[in-house]
């Protein structure tokens, strides 16, 4: 196969060593265009194409020409490579193997394409895997994937209770918890469940007091969380409505207790030996972990909340703990600020768990938690010029546009810029900036540049579920 592949002064060296490790598989041509690889022009491209016998070309990936006229003249495919030339060498890897596209960049591509495969595998693996008991529809033990349980604390004090458990199962929760404190009746109980009748997925109740456990018992599949306090009092209610339950130990063991709740008639039973947090026993809480014949509820959530550290590291290890351990629930919440997403987070993690079969190590999987940092770092080539300058230190004193200033914010994932009553709302913050030129409220530069910068931060505010201030740090 014989590949044209242009290219720009800075980069050129990058490609050649690509197309020199592939030469054995493609006869790659390498043409330098200009000092910038993305700012090939389409009829530079036709004059270098009519000028060989291309099987394919592969632009930039940071192009934004059309080269549809290109192709279609030359009869040649152009397709988009991968936005940083470090990439390409990944791409030349797999290219007999993957259809490259005329508008995504190839690297772009290529992860999308693993995301999709890796997730269909977790799906194909969940419906053949074997199990111990199903609850709605959702599997749990034996080796299907470990399953989600995220609590809503507190839920009898929710203004919006359905659309609270809506996000939670779009976050991707297998099973919702409500819990409620010592202050929740069982009329709280009764109208909180009442609230989510439409609701199709699994929902728990998390409270010890039997009174709370019996008004639960109308729409709660499973109970959270049972010992030898209050199984006499409702373990048979439990066994009539056909639920579920996680049993802990108290003043008796934990197979103490699961053995009474056997025989209360509980079919469905999941052992929760208490996972304790950082600094008060976790890794002597782990041992208790082994050795239990029932499926494992592994309490994540409460290591999480309690340690000021970023959530999705911490919940990545915590579920591969509770993968090595073979639990089959895992808890998290979401009660802070702080581990907002953790859902999500915990979902992935799961998922990267469920893909580890024959694997020693949860890594390259197509899927990962890697949000803030790069699994590996571009070497770009060096910037090249021949003068260079120190930016002057901007002026003390603002000399304001005289349209006006605009005040930034956002408002749940929108990005929102507000000029003479007027608001321009955009997901992207170059959206934003565009509509605020085109509409005429901006007149200078030094201005533009700000909002830029303070658009971009609104952006990445949301993308990271951090706070935004105008003007003030990220």
């Amino acid at each position: 196969m014989r590949i044209l592949l242009p290219t720009g002064t800075a980069t050129a060296p990058v490609v050649r060593r690509a197309a020199e490790r592939f030469r054995d598989r493609y006869d790659a041509d390498v043409v330098v265009t200009g000092e910038i690889a993305a700012f090939v022009t389409p009829d530079q491209l036709r004059r270098l194409i009519d000028g060989g016998t291309y099987d394919l070309a592969i632009v930039s990936g940071m192009c934004t020409a059309s080269f549809e006229d290109v192709e279609r003249s030359t009869g040649v495919p152009i397709y988009r490579g991968p936005r940083h030339a470090a990439d390409l060498a990944m791409v030349l890897s797999v290219l007999d193997t993957v259809q490259l596209s005329r508008s995504i960049p190839a690297d772009e591509l290529l992860a999308a394409e693993r995301r999709e495969e890796a997730y269909r595998r977790v799906l194909a693996r969940e419906k053949e895997a074997p199990f111990e008991f199903m609850i709605c529809g959702v599997r749990i033990g034996g080796r299907s994937r470990m399953k989600v349980l995220a609590e809503i604390m507190d839920a009898h004090k929710q203004d919006n209770l359905a659309d609270e458990v809506a996000r939670f199962f779009a976050s991707g929760a297998d099973i919702v918890d409500l819990g409620f404190g010592f202050d929740a009746t069982p009329d709280d109980v009764r109208r909180c469940f009442s609230e989510l009748d439409d609701v199709a997925g699994p929902l728990a109740v998390d409270t010890q007091d039997p009174r709370l456990i019996e008004a639960a018992l109308v729409r709660a599949e499973i109970v959270l969380s049972l010992h030898e306090r209050n199984i006499p009092l409702v373990g048979s209610a439990i066994a009539d409505a056909g639920a579920a339950a996680v049993v802990v130990p108290r003043e008796r063991s934990l197979l103490e207790n699961i053995r009474a709740a056997e025989g209360a008639g509980i079919c469905c039973l999941i052992a929760d030996p208490l996972l304790q947090p950082v600094g008060s026993g976790l890794v002597r809480s782990l041992a208790a972990f082994r050795e239990i014949p029932y499926p494992l509820f592994f309490g994540a959530g409460n290591v999480v909340e309690l340690l000021d550290a970023d959530s999705p590291g911490a919940n990545a290890l915590l579920c591969g703990m509770a993968h090595e351990l073979g639990a089959s629930v895992i808890f998290t919440s979401e009660h802070s600020d702080k581990t907002t997403g953790s859902i999500a987070e915990m979902r992935t993690a799961t998922e990267m768990m469920a893909l580890m079969d024959g694997r020693p190590y949860p890594k390259d999987l197509g899927i990962d938690l890697l949000i803030l940092k790069e699994k590996r770092r571009r070497r770009e080539p060096p910037l090249r010029y021949e003068r260079e300058m120190t930016a002057y230190p901007r002026p003390e004193e603002i000399v304001y546009d005289p349209l006006g200033c605009i005040r930034i914010g956002i408002e749940d994932d929108w990005i929102v810029a507000v000029h003479r009553d007027r608001a321009v709302r955009g997901r992207r913050w170059e959206d934003v900036m565009y509509t605020l030129l085109e509409n005429g409220s901006v007149s200078r530069l030094d201005h533009a540049a700000y909002l830029g910068k303070e658009l971009y931060k609104a952006e990445l505010a949301i993308r990271f579920n951090r706070s935004f201030e105008q003007d003030g740090p990220f």
